[in-house]
C-alpha cells in the first residue's frame, strides 16, 4: 500500500511548523530515506537536496560514521544530568569547538537548537554587563530583516516581521539596525562595494540611548533566513570598532553560517572580524540530533563566573538537555568528517562553480535579484498575487522535478550539502532553470 495512503488518517495530528498545514495535508510531500546528495520520498523519487535540509546537512546524508557514533553512546550512556554533574564528551567537545572558534572565543554553552543559542547569548550578554557592574545595560541591538530563531528574545531582536507581529511586543528596550538590502547590491555576487556606512546606525543608536544603557548587538554575518544578504564590505568591521568603543558585546549568530558554509569554518573567519560570542547549531552535529551552542570569550566567562562565590551558581540559566551524550556524539563524528574529508576548504574551492550556476540564472524574467557567497545563495523571484504565494509554487514544483530548496516568501536558498560535486551543481542549476523558465 502506498505510504500516503497509509498515512491518510494520521496526517492531521501533527501541527507542523512554518508549514501551510492544510495545504500541505491536501497533498503531503513524505520523504521516506536520504544518502548523500539525495532524498528518497515514498514513491520512491530521488530529490536533489539543493538546501542541505535546513541548512544543517554539510557533510551529506546517511552518514554512518554518526549513526554509529549515536549508537555507541546510547550502549554506553543514556543520559546524565547536566545541572552540577558531566560526562567525558561534551568536555571534550568544547575543547574542539573553542580551539575551532576565532580569537579567544574559548567557552562554549551547549544548547539544543539555534533558537536556544540566540536566547542563551542574549541572557549571558545582560548577565556580562551585571557582574562587571553595569547591570543597567539593558537594551539589545538587532537588525532589520534578520533572523534569529523563534523564541521570545530571538524574535525581539530578529527582523522578518511575520514571525514576530503575531506574539505581541516582545522584549523591551529592542532596537533595530537598518537592513543592508540595498538597491545597488541587485545582482551583486560577494560582498557589496557600498553600503559599510549603515553600520553607523550603530553609532546613532548610541547617541541617541547612551552607551551605558545597550549590552549587545547581535547579527548573522551573513542574514541567512531572510534571502541570503552578504555584509558589505568593512560592514562588520565598523560594527566591531563601535562595540568596543563603548563597551558592547558583539554577536555573531552562525547557525546557518557556521562549519563551512562560507568556505571556511565560521564566518567571522572569512569576514574577518572576531565577536565576543558566536550562537552555532545545524551542523554542529551534520543535522542528525538537535544541539546548539553559544560559544564565548575568555571576558565574558572569567567575569561572570569570578563575581560570585566559588560554590555558588553563576548562571541561572541551562536546559535538561544541554550537552547531552548522544548529541555530544554526534557532533564530534560530524566534526571529525568536517576535518578529515577538508569540507570548510571543500566549501572555498566549489563556491566559484556553484555561484556561477546560480548566478547563470539572472537572464530569467521571473528572477529579480540574485545573492551570494561561499555555498549560500538567495533568489528573488518577482511576486504573483500574495506575498509569498509564488513562492509555494515554485518549492512544489521544483520538488516536482526532483529538487528541494528552501523557499522564504519569494526568494529561494540554495545552500548544498558541501560534499556536492559539480553534477549535482550541474543538476541543481538545470533543475532551477526549468521550473523559473515556466513562470
Amino acid at each position: 500500500m502506498n505510504t500516503v495512503v497509509q498515512l491518510a488518517n494520521s496526517l492531521e495530528e501533527h501541527w507542523m511548523p512554518f508549514t501551510a498545514n492544510r495545504h500541505f495535508k491536501a497533498n503531503p510531500r513524505i520523504i521516506s530515506g536520504a544518502q548523500g546528495m539525495y532524498y528518497t520520498t515514498d514513491r520512491g523519487e530521488q530529490i536533489l537536496d539543493a538546501s542541505s535540509g535546513l541548512f544543517c546537512v554539510a557533510a551529506g546524508h546517511g552518514r554512518r560514521e554518526i549513526a554509529e557514533a549515536v549508537n555507541k553512546a546510547l550502549l554506553e550512556i543514556d543520559y546524565v544530568p547536566p545541572f552540577q554533574f558531566g560526562h567525558p564528551a561534551s568536555f571534550a567537545l568544547a575543547r574542539r569547538l573553542s580551539a575551532l572558534a576565532p580569537g579567544d572565543i574559548n567557552h562554549v554553552f551547549f544548547v539544543n537548537s539555534g533558537s536556544e543559542s540566540v536566547d542563551s547569548a542574549l541572557k549571558i550578554a545582560l548577565a556580562y554587563h551585571r557582574a562587571r557592574g553595569e547591570g543597567q545595560r539593558m537594551r539589545l541591538v538587532g537588525r532589520e530583516k534578520s533572523y534569529h530563531g523563534v523564541n521570545f528574545g530571538g524574535i525581539s531582536v530578529a527582523g522578518m516581521v511575520n514571525n514576530k507581529k503575531a506574539f505581541g511586543l516582545g522584549l523591551p528596550g529592542v532596537c533595530h539596525l537598518r537592513h543592508t538590502m540595498l538597491p545597488e547590491h541587485k545582482f551583486v555576487e560577494g560582498q557589496p562595494e557600498t553600503g559599510a556606512e549603515l553600520a553607523e546606525d550603530l553609532q546613532r543608536l548610541v547617541d541617541l540611548h547612551g552607551a551605558e544603557s545597550i549590552a549587545a548587538c547581535i547579527v548573522e554575518p551573513i542574514a541567512g533566513s531572510i534571502g541570503c544578504l552578504v555584509p558589505p564590505k568593512g560592514y562588520l568591521q565598523r560594527l566591531r570598532e563601535i562595540c568596543d568603543q563603548n563597551h558592547i558585546l558583539l554577536i555573531f549568530d552562525e547557525v546557518i553560517c557556521g562549519f563551512g558554509r562560507t568556505g571556511k569554518a565560521f564566518g567571522a573567519d572569512s569576514f574577518g572580524v572576531v565577536p565576543d560570542m558566536i550562537t552555532m547549531a545545524k551542523a554542529l552535529t551534520n543535522g542528525v540530533v538537535p544541539m546548539g551552542a553559544v560559544a564565548c570569550s575568555e571576558k565574558i566567562y572569567d567575569t561572570i563566573t569570578q563575581a560570585v562565590p566559588e560554590s555558588a551558581v553563576e548562571l541561572f540559566h541551562g536546559y535538561t538537555y544541554s550537552g547531552c551524550p548522544v548529541a555530544s556524539a554526534a557532533s564530534h563524528a560530524a566534526l571529525t568528517i568536517y576535518e578529515e574529508e577538508g569540507l570548510f576548504d571543500r566549501a572555498a574551492e566549489m563556491s566559484p562553480r556553484f555561484l556561477e550556476a546560480v548566478f547563470s540564472l539572472e537572464d530569467l524574467p521571473v528572477v529579480t535579484d540574485i545573492r551570494g557567497y561561499g555555498m549560500l545563495a538567495g533568489i528573488d523571484l518577482a511576486p504573483k498575487g500574495a506575498p509569498g504565494e509564488r513562492g509555494l509554487a515554485v518549492m512544489q514544483e521544483l520538488y516536482a522535478a526532483g529538487l528541494m530548496a528552501k523557499l522564504t516568501g519569494d526568494c529561494a536558498l540554495i545552500a548544498p550539502p558541501l560534499v556536492c560535486e559539480d553534477r549535482h551543481i550541474s543538476e541543481m542549476a538545470e533543475k532551477l532553470r526549468s521550473v523559473l523558465e515556466a513562470q
